[in-house]
C-alpha cells in the first residue's frame, strides 16, 4: 500500500505542471471564484451563468480567451435584448417560441457570435419564460459579464499554459513515423506478396495525411498559446519557427506517397524479377536509412526551444543529408545503367531520383533557413516595428560548417 501511495503522489507531482491539469485548476477557480461574485451582485439565487461563462471563457490560451470573452457576451446581450423585443409585443407563445429561436440564430449570425450563436437562442429563451423579463435579462447579463471579467483575470493573474512542449512532442512522433515508412521502402520484398507489400506502403504513406492534420491541430493551439502571453518573449519565433518546419515535413510527406507509388508501379511492372540488382538495392536502402535519419534530425531541430538540442540536431541533420546525397549520386549511376539494359522503365527510375532529391532538398538547412526568412519578411510587412526578423536574421546568418 505505501508503494501505491508513493507512486500515485509521483504521478500526480509529474503531471502538475502538464498543460491538461493547469488548465483544469484554471477553469474551476475561475467558475468558483465567478460564482461567489455573482451571488453577491446578482438578484438571482443561484446564478450558475455567471461560473457556465467562465467554464468557457477560459479557453486553453489567453488569446483564444479573449476573443471567446468579446464573442459571449455579445450572444447574451444580443440574446436578452430579442428577448425584451419579443416580451413587449407578444409574450411567450408556442408560435412565438419559434420565431424567437429563428430570429435569435439569424441575428446570431448576423453579429458573428461564431460558435455562440446558439447562444443567442438560449438567452432569449430563458428570459423570455421568466414572469420578471427586464429584471432577469440584466441579471443574465451582469452574470455573464462577470463570468467573463472573473476568467480574463484569472489568465493574467494565473499564466495559461504553454501547449508548445505537445506540439514538439506531436512533430517528432510524426517525423517518427516519416521515418519508419522511408525504412520500409529499403526493404527489398520477395515472392509473390511483393505488389501486395508495395501497396501496403502506400497505404502507411496516405496514412501520414490524417497524421499531419492532427499535428496542425496540436500546432494551432501551440500558436494560440504563444499570442499575448506574458511567459513568452518570442512567440512569433517559436510559432514560425514550428509552421515553416511541419510545412516541410508536410511536403515530405507528400513526395514520399508519390515515391510509394512509382515503387508500387515498379513492384506491378516487375512481379516476378527483383526491383533492382544487388547494387542499386543496397544504394537504395543507404539513400532512404540517412533520409530516415535526416527527418528525425529535422523535427530534432525544429523543435529545439523544447528539446534544446538545436546545434547538435543541425550538424546531424548536415552529415546525414551529405552522406544521403553520395549514395543518391551512387544510385543515379547504377540506374542509369539498369535504365540502359532495360530501358522499358527509364520513367520509373526517373521519378524515383527526383523524388529523393526533393525530399533531401526540402530538408535542408539552407533551404529552411530561406523558408523562415520570407515568413518574417512577410510578417514585417505586416508590422514594420517588429524587431523579429533582426534577432532571427542574425541567428540564421551565423557562420556554418561546410556543405558537401
Amino acid at each position: 500500500m505505501p508503494e501505491m501511495i508513493t507512486k500515485l503522489v509521483t504521478r500526480v507531482a509529474r503531471r502538475r505542471r502538464e498543460p491538461v491539469a493547469v488548465q483544469a485548476l484554471r477553469s474551476t477557480a475561475a467558475a468558483v471564484v465567478s460564482y461567489s461574485v455573482a451571488l453577491r451582485l446578482s438578484d438571482e439565487p443561484s446564478p450558475l451563468t455567471a461560473p457556465l461563462t467562465a467554464l468557457l471563457v477560459v479557453q486553453v490560451t489567453l488569446y483564444s480567451t479573449l476573443t471567446t470573452s468579446i464573442r459571449r457576451v455579445n450572444a447574451v446581450v444580443v440574446g436578452v435584448l430579442i428577448a425584451i423585443g419579443f416580451s413587449a409585443l407578444v409574450g411567450l407563445t408556442w408560435w412565438s417560441l419559434g420565431l424567437l429561436i429563428l430570429a435569435s440564430l439569424v441575428v446570431g449570425h448576423l453579429v458573428r457570435v461564431d460558435e455562440f450563436v446558439p447562444e443567442v437562442a438560449i438567452s432569449a429563451m430563458l428570459v423570455l419564460g421568466v414572469s420578471q423579463v427586464t429584471d432577469t435579462a440584466w441579471d443574465r447579463v451582469l452574470e455573464t459579464v462577470i463570468g467573463a471579467v472573473i476568467g480574463l483575470l484569472v489568465n493574467l493573474l494565473l499564466a495559461p499554459p504553454l501547449w508548445v512542449g505537445p506540439a514538439g512532442v506531436a512533430i517528432t512522433d510524426l517525423a517518427a513515423r516519416m521515418s519508419r515508412l522511408l525504412d520500409h521502402l529499403g526493404e527489398e520484398p520477395l515472392g509473390p506478396g511483393r505488389v501486395a507489400r508495395a501497396a501496403a506502403r502506400l497505404h502507411e504513406a496516405r496514412r501520414l495525411d490524417n497524421d499531419i492534420a492532427q499535428v496542425d491541430a496540436a500546432l494551432r493551439q501551440a500558436e494560440d498559446s504563444l499570442r499575448l502571453n506574458p511567459r513568452v518573449k518570442e512567440g512569433l519565433l517559436f510559432r514560425l519557427v514550428l509552421r515553416t518546419g511541419l510545412d516541410t515535413l508536410e511536403i515530405c510527406a507528400v513526395v514520399l506517397r508519390v515515391a510509394c507509388r512509382t515503387l508500387s508501379d515498379l513492384a506491378t511492372a516487375r512481379p516476378d524479377g527483383p526491383l533492382f540488382d544487388a547494387g542499386t538495392t543496397a544504394a537504395l536502402q543507404q539513400v532512404l536509412r540517412h533520409t530516415a535519419i535526416a527527418v528525425e534530425s529535422f523535427a530534432q531541430l525544429i523543435t529545439a526551444q523544447v528539446s534544446a538540442n538545436a546545434e547538435q540536431a543541425e550538424a546531424r541533420l548536415t552529415g546525414e543529408l551529405a552522406v544521403a546525397r553520395e549514395h543518391r549520386d551512387r544510385l543515379a549511376e547504377l540506374l542509369l545503367a539498369s535504365t540502359r539494359a532495360q530501358p522499358e522503365h527509364w520513367q520509373l527510375h526517373g521519378a524515383l531520383l527526383t523524388e529523393i532529391d526533393r525530399v533531401l532538398d526540402e530538408l535542408d538547412v539552407e533551404t529552411r533557413s530561406q523558408r523562415l526568412m520570407e515568413e518574417l519578411d512577410r510578417h514585417a510587412r505586416d508590422r514594420p516595428t517588429d524587431s523579429v526578423r533582426g534577432r532571427l536574421a542574425t541567428r540564421l546568418r551565423a557562420p556554418r560548417g561546410p556543405r558537401d
